[in-house]
């Protein structure tokens, strides 16, 4: 029955999607409806097999010996699965209102809930060529998201993305074959002692396998698709930015690494070295660049950028608490900055306005909205008592605890990227609360905060934040026993 619900999550907004898209008749309310109907559901459905534990690999169809079809639900599907069935229907909410005056809405709210079911898809995927036509179909669903505008700088950005994607899917594609030949591509925690493959032939797929995921983790230099994509309306940046896509990539990387190659073969290689100093420097580069940037949402994505490899250090230390602490920062980071990311887009949507200079004393008119936006951005700075305090404390003492050059040099980026963070941050707040003399661009105005739809998701997101950073035990433990590979 649990292996039905796994099915049914997946096919059901990819079927209501597929429905809205092609009803383009469709009345507001009725639509609105459908899609928050279709979400709702999915996400019950997706927490009935969370409720009931893991469920073991089944087959749904068999091409040949390894080359299947098949889905799971072990301890990442569950985390990955769980973290994007609690946001989307609140995200679905907030689209409602951001999207009122849009065009295009049946093909926005039609790839919108497909994009939902794909991303389960990747998170239940049972083996690694299921995660991979599901990885594909993400980038398919999600390319119209992005240029749903159909301007010339969103078709450009279109184009970037596919041309980034795509490129990492061919990188991808052959680790994917050799590794379901030679393994019958099942995930098993602590990958597969293999013994007929060569050391180096092993690590170079497995590079291929890390830089092919890992655009969609946008590690350097195939990171420039994400900042790009911010043309897109935010309900799809908050997701592509905080949740589907860019998790998906760190989700790739982490069952490549730790579930199909062994991170006791991979452990103090060359390609160790080379991914981590690759994460090392993106995590730098772009947290200088957010500093940097003055379009708001860019400045987000950036900031993303940056964020994602904090993940892809953790997870690529090879060690349980660096497992431990990187899947930590994919769920804290995904809460924390859909919050920012939502914060942002209430304040393009009421005034807009896109830039920096732009904020000067807007958070005087919209309190609530940069009050809230200020609460995340203390969490994503690693101040205590916010979840992002956790999971940064976290990645320090796991890199601290490998014993290793890489690991000091990891912590040592971390902190420099940190204090960066705290900057790019904070002073958008300083901005919209403090402007200067004369500086004050919404004096006059009647500018103020979005309704309930677009406030309610920014206020659940940032409760959760604050409760995670006050009382991170339950979330820790369970993290813990999947990096233990009990679950």
């Amino acid at each position: 029955m649990r292996n039905a619900g796994i099915i049914i999550s997946i096919l059901l907004p990819v079927v209501g999607g597929i429905f809205l898209f092609e009803r383009k008749q469709m009345t507001e309310r009725g639509r609105r409806i459908c899609c928050e109907l279709i979400a709702c559901l999915t996400t019950v459905i997706v927490w009935s097999v969370i409720a009931g534990g893991t469920v073991d690999e089944f087959t749904v169809y068999s091409f040949t010996r390894g080359f299947a079809i098949a889905f799971r639900a072990d301890g990442p599907a569950l985390l990955f699965a769980g973290m994007v069935s609690a946001m989307w229907p609140f995200v679905t909410l907030y689209a409602f209102e951001y999207m009122e005056n849009a065009i295009h809405k049946s093909s926005f709210f039609g790839f919108y809930i497909m994009t939902y079911g794909v991303t389960l898809g990747v998170a239940f995927s049972g083996n690694l060529l299921t995660m991979y036509v599901f990885y594909e179909m993400l980038s398919l669903v999600t390319l119209p998201l992005v240029t749903h505008e159909q301007n010339h700088e969103s078709m450009y950005a279109g184009r970037i993305y596919a041309t980034y994607v795509i490129g990492g899917a061919a990188m991808a594609f052959l680790p994917v074959v050799v590794m379901t030949m030679f393994t019958e591509g099942g995930f098993v925690w602590g990958g597969h002692l293999y013994s007929d493959l060569g050391l180096n032939y092993v690590l170079i797929l497995w590079l291929l396998g890390f830089f092919g995921f890992g655009v969609k983790a946008a590690v350097i230099p195939f990171h420039i698709w994400l900042p790009s994509a911010t043309i897109a309306p935010t309900p799809v940046t908050a997701l592509l930015h905080a949740v589907a896509v860019v998790n998906s990539g760190v989700y790739a990387v982490t069952r490549l690494t730790w579930y199909v190659f062994s991170p006791e073969r991979l452990s103090g290689t060359w390609a160790q070295i080379v991914a981590l100093l690759t994460a090392c420097a993106t995590l730098l580069y772009a947290a200088g660049r957010a500093l940097k940037e003055r379009h708001f949402k860019r400045r987000l994505a950036y900031s993303t950028v940056s964020n994602l490899s904090y993940m892809l250090f953790g997870i690529l230390l090879m060690t349980p608490a660096g497992l431990q602490a990187g899947m930590a920062h994919m769920l804290f980071h995904g809460i924390i900055k859909m919050s920012l990311f939502l914060c942002a887009g209430a304040f393009i949507h009421k005034a807009e306005k896109n830039y920096i200079y732009e904020l000067n004393g807007v958070g005087r008119k919209m309190p609530l909205t940069f009050f809230f936006y200020t609460l995340g951005a203390m969490s994503l700075s690693g101040i205590p008592l916010f979840a992002g305090f956790v999971s940064k404390w976290n990645l320090l003492t796991a890199g601290g605890a490998a014993q290793t050059a890489w690991g000091y040099v990891g912590d040592v980026s971390l902190l420099i990227a940190s204090f960066l963070c705290s900057i790019y941050t904070l002073t958008v707040s300083v901005r919209a609360f403090f402007p200067g003399v004369g500086t004050d661009r919404w004096k006059d105005t009647n500018l103020s905060d979005p309704g309930w739809r677009m406030m309610l998701p920014i206020i659940l997101f940032t409760v959760v934040d604050i409760a995670i950073g006050v009382y991170p035990g339950p979330i820790m433990g369970f993290l813990a026993r999947i990096s233990g590979g009990v679950i």
